[in-house]
């Protein structure tokens, strides 16, 4: 892991509408900040995905100076409006355009533009298959020695910015502390019962015996309590699917797009019940817990004691379960077998763990 601070904004870029704008001169502008003597000779797009965002892979030469053979952009796609409202369509780019070291692996970005007008942005990165990434999803889970180095690396995030106050840490005053808002309800709402449907056969009786609303309510009473101190900073989506494996295991993080300021536990609990199989999860969970717990660098008086670890760790199969759901009732965000095996995970968590006892312990 390899500290990849610096701002990394670029002000006189404009988001390429389509991605054959991205030229060689507009190349050359995205990477000078790390590679100041490249100029780019040819772009050439090697894939694109225009989904729940934009994607594309470009291959690049150069006519002197040297550079990234390959690099990734992401862009704001359809959903554009959905992210607006859900408090997420800004989080990843701010968050690399203000430079702030990450104390995890990710993918390094070069250039950050943001348009608030048009509710766009784009991020040139490098593509992690460069280094041997290898990205996962559901039906490719972690081992349990792979998922270890994951939470000591959240540790190492959750750590450096235990307790932060984004009105007083440069660069992060535009983070939001994580709260069941409407908008972000609206689509949960709208998705989960579908999910439900879909999911039926797979899910255990205590989640599927509920309605979609009674779901959604579950994760709005779970978000609600994740304000409370202490807090620091979460990626907040780091579901598999958004996770890569480095050739020596280590795990990295993709996609900081749902960025916020609560509770370690949203992150440590979403990661573990959607990242390993059932069976991993029962049997390693509470010594991959403590192994977290072991990891932080925190004030001793504002550590977490076992016992109120392992119910905040309990309750999180809440969040987990509304939005895989919901993701499962949707058409085009994901694949649906991948969104059946987190449902069924995170459902799975749900039961195992009495999640609604601890919710209410919590409240």
């Amino acid at each position: 892991m390899s500290d990849r601070g610096g701002r990394r904004e670029v002000p006189d870029l404009r988001v390429p509408a389509d991605w054959a704008e991205v030229t060689p001169e507009w190349m050359t502008t995205a990477l000078r900040h790390d590679h100041p003597d490249a100029e780019v000779a040819t772009v050439r797009l090697v894939s694109r995905d225009d989904g729940t965002n934009r994607r594309a892979r470009f291959e690049l030469t150069y006519h002197h100076g040297s550079g990234p053979g390959r690099v990734f952009l992401k862009a704001e796609g359809a959903h554009r409006e959905v992210h607006s409202r859900n408090g997420n369509l800004f989080n990843e780019p701010l968050l690399f355009a203000s430079g702030v070291p990450l104390e995890v692996e990710h993918a390094r970005v070069h250039a950050a533009v943001i348009d608030r007008p048009r509710l766009d942005y784009v991020l040139v990165m490098e593509d992690v298959t460069g280094r041997g990434g290898d990205p996962r999803d559901a039906t490719r889970p972690l081992t349990v020695p792979q998922a270890a180095g994951a939470v000591r690396a959240l540790a190492r995030l959750h750590s450096r910015y235990w307790q932060f106050d984004p009105t007083t840490t440069r660069g992060l005053d535009w983070v939001n502390t994580w709260a069941p808002t409407a908008g972000f309800q609206a689509g949960l709402r709208t998705y989960v019962p579908t999910g439900l449907a879909r999911g039926a056969d797979r899910l255990p009786d205590a989640v599927s015996g509920h309605d979609g609303d009674a779901i959604v309510d579950l994760w709005a009473r779970y978000v609600a309590v994740l304000h409370r101190d202490p807090v620091t900073l979460l990626h907040a989506d780091a579901h598999i699917g958004n996770l890569y494996v480095l050739p020596d295991d280590e795990v990295g993080f993709l996609d900081w797009q749902v960025v916020r300021r609560g509770a370690w536990s949203q992150d440590v609990g979403y990661f573990l019940m959607g990242a390993l199989t059932v069976g991993d999860r029962r049997e390693h969970e509470t010594a991959l817990l403590a192994t977290y717990l072991d990891a932080l660098e925190v004030p001793a008086g504002t550590r977490p004691t076992w016992d109120d670890a392992w119910l905040h760790y309990r309750a999180c199969a809440a969040y987990g379960s509304a939005i895989w759901l919901s993701t499962l009732g949707t058409d085009g965000y994901q694949p649906r077998e991948v969104s059946l095996v987190l449902a069924q995970r995170y459902g799975t968590a749900f039961a195992d763990l009495g999640t609604e006892s601890a919710l209410a312990a919590l409240e």
